[in-house]
């Protein structure tokens, strides 16, 4: 078994590499191109330019090309047709002399005339032949040792059947197996001799020096393409960062403004259109800083106003309490209306105990007092034991309260007092508003959360109310009789003990559909928490359901203004 100083690199060896799948390969540029507006004007820019310019240098290329061939075409069939009548002529002039001499002497004599009118170097060449089919000993020549095949047979057709100049663009090749690219222009003319043979007299241009122009404009067309682009693109990163830099300061300025520093500020330079960006920024800043403050200042007033008055009615409470004790306990010598008098004091006592226990509880969350005692437990058994506490009053109304959970454990990291709070809210208020139809508890989990909904089929909630239902001292019906002696304050702690773990409480209604809601906890205090293990909406649900309220944890509260 080797050590663990085993498995680290000595000095100088090499690491491996980390693995990256394609999925990593493609999300990263694919991040790249929607995170940075700079990236995006710059490759956008650089796309439009090489579009641009390439279009506009295939254009120019073309025209260029295009008027080099046609200038060389209009000289070359010129100076071929004033070629071709010169060796017409010389040829009748050798055969009309006082001595003839042979076809072969005058056709040298001819090419050497044509070599000399091609100049030096060889404006062109030329090539001599016999129409088809060839008659007799009739001579072929040519000059620079062309070969026979430069002319095309489709030329030479057209020669021969229409006896008139025709021209075309071909290779030219020599008998040293070179070849260049040419203009060929034939001409069709008659050997004086005896049956006046036909021949063709075919003069080649080489296009040398125009390939070589054009070889230049396109080396030159691209590499000015090249340099425009990326002068564009330079000028695209420059103008873009001017105008990016300080929407990147404003956000990184927002950013911190939101996270609760309030006394951030963006920087005014100049008097520009971003320099006004910048000051109506700072205003709106300036005002929600005022805002805030103001706000957070008449927060802890009134925090305090409720945690002191909650905290001072406590005394006179308790002697109330301990003077309506006695009389309830009294109560059986007392005539029936001072006795019912009795029962009722004790009843309304019991309810305003628990109205200023909850409003201490939610002076607590308002302050960011409240804390967690976490630890791990087994949400299966909260709810059985909630159920059973609720048994009493289910009979009462005479509900059924039916729990279904899985064979396995759903353990989690919770503070057991406040979700065992949250649990017994619920169900209490689907008992008191299922209007005697059954009351459905599910459980579920999966590998990061636990989740527990609580169904009632009773009247619902009407369009809107379910973005209602956790509003402090919001009822659905304030007309409706409480058999419960409610608060008014237990969905809304409902939803701040879930937040306070990292979860959620989530509600759906619809009317004659009943309501749900579905608290939703991480297997850890504030641990990852993408998905519920169960759905919100009722798989029997009818068509008349209405949207439901998500609240997710959104982080802890800012009370302190920052200094």
């Amino acid at each position: 078994m080797s050590s663990p100083s085993d498995s680290r690199p000595g000095r100088g060896a090499p690491t491996a590499a980390p693995d990256l799948d394609l999925a990593t390969l493609v999300r990263r540029p694919l991040h790249a191109w929607r995170s940075s507006v700079s990236l995006r004007v710059v490759a956008t820019t650089l796309a439009l330019s090489l579009l641009v310019a390439g279009l506009v240098g295939w254009l120019l290329v073309g025209r260029i090309t295009s008027g080099l061939l046609d200038a060389k075409e209009r000289a070359s069939v010129a100076e071929a047709a004033s070629g071709a009548a010169d060796a017409q002529r010389q040829l009748d002039a050798a055969y009309t002399g006082p001595q003839t001499k042979s076809a072969s002497v005058i056709v040298d004599n001819l090419m050497s005339g044509l070599a000399l009118r091609a100049g030096n170097p060889h404006l062109y060449e030329v090539v001599l032949l016999a129409s088809q089919p060839k008659r007799g000993d009739t001579p072929e020549r040519a000059t620079a040792d062309v070969a026979e095949s430069s002319v095309p047979t489709a030329l030479r057709t057209a020669v021969s059947t229409d006896q008139r100049q025709s021209w075309t663009y071909t290779e030219i090749a020599y008998t040293d197996g070179q070849a260049v690219p040419g203009l060929v222009v034939g001409s069709p003319i008659t050997l004086p001799s005896a049956g006046n043979p036909a021949m063709e007299l075919y003069f080649l241009f080489p296009l040398t020096q125009e390939q070589t122009t054009l070889d230049l404009v396109r080396r030159t067309v691209l590499l000015v393409g090249v340099l425009l682009v990326l002068t564009l693109c330079v000028i695209a990163y420059v103008v873009t960062r001017q105008v990016v830099s300080p929407v990147r300061q404003a956000a990184r300025t927002a950013q911190r403004f939101s996270d609760g520093l309030l006394t951030e500020r963006m920087r005014v330079r100049g008097e520009d259109d971003l320099a006004k960006l910048a000051t109506s920024f700072n205003a709106m800043a300036g005002n929600l800083q005022e805002q805030i403050t103001r706000l957070e200042s008449l927060s802890r007033v009134q925090q305090r106003f409720v945690s002191d008055v909650s905290h001072e009615l406590r005394t006179p409470l308790t002697t109330v309490r301990m003077a309506a004790d006695m009389i309830y306990e009294s109560r059986d010598e007392f005539d029936p209306a001072t006795a019912r008098s009795a029962e009722l004091l004790q009843n309304q006592l019991d309810r305003f105990e628990s109205l200023l226990a909850d409003l201490l509880e939610i002076s607590r969350f308002d302050a960011g007092a409240a804390v967690l005692d976490p630890d791990p437990v087994d949400v299966r058994a909260m709810v059985e034991r909630v159920v059973e506490s609720a048994a009493p009053l289910a009979e009462r109304r005479d509900t059924e309260v039916r729990i279904s959970a899985p064979d396995e454990a759903c353990l989690a990291e919770v503070d057991a007092r406040r979700i065992d709070r949250v649990l017994r809210n619920l169900v209490v208020n689907a008992i008191e508003h299922g209007e005697g139809r059954p009351v459905d508890i599910a459980v579920g989990c999966n590998e990061e959360a636990v989740a527990v909904t609580v169904r009632d089929h009773g009247v619902g909630l009407r369009p809107g109310e379910s973005s209602l239902v956790f509003n402090r001292f919001w009822r659905a019906d304030p007309a409706r009789a409480r058999t419960t002696g409610g608060t008014g304050l237990g969905l809304s702690i409902a939803l701040e003990d879930a937040r306070l773990h990292g979860g959620w409480l989530q509600a759906w209604g619809a009317p004659g559909d009943g309501a749900n809601f579905r608290l939703t906890l991480p297997r850890t205090v504030q641990g990852p928490l993408t998905e519920s293990p169960l759905p919100l909406e009722p798989s029997d649900a009818g068509p008349r359901v209405q949207a439901s309220l998500a609240t997710p944890y959104a982080g802890p509260r800012r009370e302190e203004v920052p200094k």
